[in-house]
C-alpha cells in the first residue's frame, strides 16, 4: 500500500520534510529565547524602575562593577558637575527625531566621578552636526538622582570635537585627569537644585513583551503543518496509484440524470404506446 515511501523519491521527499521541520524549531526555540530575554528586562525595570532612590556610599559596589540586576535602580549623589567636560553622544533618536544625548561628569565628595546622562537634545538648525544650544546644569554643590545604566562597547565611527560615537565609560575615563567610576553611568531622574532649563528626559522604556510567543508558535505550527502535508501528499499518491493498478475499491455507482434530450424521447415513446 504505501511502499513507495521506500522509494528515493520519497525518501528525498522525507529528509526535505525533516529538514524543515528542525530549521522551524530552531527559529521557535530563537524566538522564546528573545522573549526571555525581554521578559527579564521588563522584571528588571518593574522590579527598579520606581524603586526608591539609595544614597550613594563612597566605596560601595554599585558602580565599581556593573550588576544587571541593578539597572534602572535610583541612586542619590552629592556633587558638582564638570562643565568643562561635557560631552554629546552623537546619533541618538527619540520617537523618530535624530538628536544627542549629553553626558557631564558629576565629581563626587570621594575624589571619583560618575558620568551622568543628562537628557536628549534634537538636531540644531544653527550649526550642521550639533545642537543649537546645551542647557546649562546646576553650579555648585547638587543632588542628582539618577538610574544606573550599563556602558556601552566603543564604535569604530569617529565624532566631531566634543561629542563621542557612543558611551564607552573607559574611553570617556582617559579624558579625565581624574578617577571615573566606568562600570555604569546614570541617566538624570532629579536635580537639587533644579536647572532653569534641560534636555527632554526620555520615556520610561516599555514592558511591552512583543510579538515573540506567537511568534514562536507559529514557527512550531509550520514544522507539524510539513508533516501534515507529507502525509496528505503521500495518501493521494496511495490514491493514485490504486485507481492505476485497479485495487482501488468501487464506490457506489450514481444515476446519471438524463439530458433534456432523453427526457424529452422518453416522453414522445410513451405518447406513442398509448
Amino acid at each position: 500500500m504505501y511502499r513507495f515511501l521506500f522509494s528515493a523519491r520519497w525518501l528525498g521527499w522525507l529528509a526535505l520534510v525533516l529538514l524543515i521541520a528542525a530549521g522551524c524549531v530552531a527559529l521557535g526555540r530563537w524566538q522564546f529565547e528573545r522573549r526571555e530575554a525581554v521578559v527579564e528586562n521588563i522584571e528588571r525595570i518593574e522590579a527598579n524602575y520606581d524603586a526608591d532612590p539609595e544614597q550613594y556610599e563612597p566605596g560601595g559596589q554599585v558602580l565599581d562593577s556593573f550588576d544587571p540586576a541593578q539597572e534602572w535602580r535610583p541612586i542619590t549623589f552629592m556633587g558638582t558637575y564638570d562643565v568643562a567636560n561635557q560631552v554629546i553622544v552623537r546619533n541618538r533618536p527619540l520617537n523618530g527625531q535624530p538628536g544627542y544625548e549629553v553626558l557631564t561628569p558629576l565629581r563626587l565628595e570621594d575624589g571619583t566621578a560618575v558620568i551622568i546622562d543628562r537628557g536628549w537634545l534634537p538636531i540644531g538648525n544653527d550649526e550642521a552636526g550639533r545642537p543649537d544650544e546645551i542647557p546649562a546644569p546646576p553650579r555648585g554643590e547638587v543632588e542628582v538622582t539618577a538610574r544606573i545604566k550599563p556602558g556601552e562597547p566603543a564604535v569604530n565611527r569617529g565624532a566631531p570635537e566634543g561629542q563621542i560615537a557612543s558611551i564607552d565609560l573607559t574611553s570617556l575615563a582617559e579624558r579625565l585627569d581624574y578617577p571615573l567610576q566606568d562600570a555604569a553611568y546614570g541617566l538624570l531622574a532629579l536635580e537639587r537644585p533644579a536647572a532653569e532649563q534641560t534636555p527632554i528626559a526620555p520615556p520610561k522604556p516599555s514592558v511591552d513583551e512583543g510579538p515573540h510567543l506567537s511568534y514562536a508558535l507559529q514557527w512550531f505550527a509550520f514544522g507539524v503543518l510539513a508533516f501534515i502535508g507529507l502525509g496528505y501528499a503521500a495518501r493521494q499518491q496511495r490514491r493514485s496509484n490504486a485507481e492505476q493498478d485497479g485495487s482501488a475499491p468501487a464506490g457506489p455507482t450514481r444515476r446519471r440524470r438524463p439530458s433534456a434530450e432523453e427526457e424529452e424521447d422518453a416522453i414522445l415513446d410513451a405518447q406513442a404506446k398509448r
